[in-house]
């Protein structure tokens, strides 16, 4: 009789939670055209944000930047819901997260945003990988110079815009006076003896304890500050480090309250305008199948987070190396398409706007065995060539274009699948 009503009531509590589910649909990333300061927005921009916000269950549209309010310039209407990230894997300062809810909230000396936070919180940016450094050495430094490099004036200076420079032989530069690097795994991390722990982490105990041990004093804030979800960190490529992230998160611990995280989080790109022949369509089902497998094995996990889509300017081989633009090897380099976007080919005919409907195509049945989305958010890398990529904007010169309409199209597609 107890086994009968303890499953009963498992059902019931599954039952809930998955009625409850929050799906924020397609969301945003970038510079968003025709939003004044005030929130006030041109008909064409109104017109991207009335298409994606019918994807989302709170009737707001997503948008995050990797940091935790708006930048001055990003200006947002009453129609978003910003998704604050802790860029790094050390804890977050509590006195500068903006409590969820909240809305008109300050960005600025004198600015506000009329924005609502969400209440969703997002972990680091792509520990997994070290990535690189933005900018002139974008691909060739792919370490932070070490102490002795820096004393003996022997450490280049990466910059965000200037002419390409080189690297020392062993990859090392400085990424921290002007540019900044692609992932936290780039960084050292206190606790950890390694210059780059974080990609390897699970291979040490001790690196692992301190990680640890930051994270749940950051998911303390998130829970004192409002957040009902906390997401993983955003993986760039590696998926077993993302099961053994929550292995480790959620032992001993099944709420956010003690850094048990409610959403997975992952980012996906395509390479060189050929999603299809070099295998990136296989990849990203693969990744939504290995989610639905943590899901299953987590019946609490409430969905992925899929906020980094998009294609890069480059031929990559293996997920996690490097990205050199408009290298010998591609296609389709970038700077010789026309506008700096994937050209309509057999694989694309429409262009970037063929990729995002079959990426949302692939989206759409994927679900868990209790009826779970798989996917709870996705959002478009709209950026013009940053970070290796092609220009992936949804507006030209203000107006909406047919990247921005077919995102507008599959996402009330998806909303329409609900």
């Amino acid at each position: 009789m107890f086994s009968i009503i303890r499953s009963t009531a498992l059902v019931s509590i599954l039952s809930t939670a998955l009625s409850k589910q929050t799906i924020w649909g397609c969301g945003l990333l970038g510079t968003v055209p025709g939003i004044s300061q005030n929130g006030a927005t041109t008909p064409d921009t109104q017109k991207l944000i009335d298409g994606l916000k019918k994807s989302s269950t709170t009737g707001k549209v997503t948008y995050w930047n990797w940091a935790l309010v708006p930048q001055q310039g990003q200006n947002l209407s009453k129609d978003f819901e910003f998704v604050p990230e802790q860029w790094g894997m050390a804890a977050v300062n509590p006195g500068l997260v903006i409590p969820s809810g909240s809305s008109n909230y300050p960005i600025g000396e004198g600015v506000t945003s009329p924005s609502t936070m969400s209440s969703l919180f997002l972990g680091s940016n792509e520990p997994d990988i070290t990535g690189s450094c933005l900018g002139n050495l974008m691909g060739k430094c792919n370490a932070s110079c070490t102490n002795d490099e820096v004393l003996g004036h022997r450490c280049p200076v990466a910059l965000l815009y200037g002419p390409p420079a080189d690297v020392l032989p062993n990859g090392h530069c400085d990424c921290w006076s002007q540019s900044e690097a692609t992932s936290s795994g780039f960084w050292s991390f206190d606790g950890c003896s390694k210059l780059q722990p974080l990609p390897s982490l699970f291979s040490n105990p001790k690196c692992v304890d301190a990680v640890m041990s930051a994270w749940r004093q950051q998911a303390a804030t998130v829970v004192q500050k409002g957040f009902k979800y906390l997401s993983t960190p955003l993986v760039a490529a590696n998926m077993e480090w993302l099961s053994s992230f929550v292995d480790a998160a959620c032992a001993n611990c099944n709420s956010i309250s003690c850094g048990c995280p409610s959403h997975l989080s992952w980012h996906f790109y395509g390479n060189d305008c050929r999603p299809k022949e070099l295998g990136g369509y296989d990849n990203f089902q693969k990744k939504l199948n290995q989610t639905k497998q943590l899901m299953e094995r987590y019946p609490h996990l409430q969905g992925a987070i899929v906020n980094e889509v998009g294609m890069l300017n480059c031929v990559m081989t293996e997920a996690d190396q490097p990205c050199h633009p408009n290298s010998h090897n591609q296609r389709y380099p970038a700077l010789n398409q026309t506008g700096h976007r994937c050209p309509n080919t057999p694989e694309l005919p429409n262009g970037l706007g063929s990729f995002i409907s079959t990426l949302i195509d692939m989206v759409i049945p994927m679900k868990t065995s209790d009826g779970r989305s798989v996917v709870a958010g996705f959002s478009w890398f709209n950026e013009n060539m940053s970070g290796g990529t092609y220009n992936l904007e949804l507006f030209t010169n203000g107006v909406l274009n047919e990247v921005g309409k077919s995102y507008v199209e599959a996402c009330e597609k998806w909303a329409n699948s609900m």
